[in-house]
């Protein structure tokens, strides 16, 4: 695929995924004769990873450790990595998992935040304009 076509299945700006080609996070599988970037599914499957983190305030850094250890784990053959070794990214995992969850719920805590503090507003804005005010949804 070219990366308009990527973008268009990831939601990404063409910027953003030039971005992560540039810091190493997701490099297009091959280059056509005219140098454009070339994609493949599994490409667009790291980039998904990468959406789905950056909105839970991951790091570059970390999105590059956790896709690390995802291509590791599933190595097989001489590049499979030892059993210690699994066992440590494995770990690794599960923190990164367990940040998931933890981000997730300060997500929702916010949000609630935001959708009380929006009720208010609308309550207000209805004293104000003698129960006129737009009732709309929340």
């Amino acid at each position: 695929m070219h990366i308009g076509q990527v973008a268009a299945r990831t939601g990404l700006s063409l910027r953003t995924i030039r971005h992560y080609d540039e810091v190493g996070l997701v490099r297009p599988s091959a280059r056509s004769r005219g140098g454009f970037r070339l994609y493949t599914e599994a490409d667009v499957a790291r980039l998904m990873v990468i959406r789905r983190m950056k909105p839970l305030g991951f790091t570059l850094e970390e999105m590059g450790e956790l896709l690390s250890i995802t291509d590791r784990l599933d190595a097989s053959g001489a590049t499979a990595p030892e059993a210690a070794e699994r066992e440590q990214m494995l770990a690794r995992l599960g923190h990164f998992e367990q940040a998931t969850r933890e981000r997730c719920e300060a997500l929702r805590a916010q949000l609630s935040k935001a959708e009380e503090f929006a009720a208010d507003l609308r309550r207000r804005a209805g004293q104000l304009t003698g129960g006129r005010a737009d009732q709309g949804p929340g």
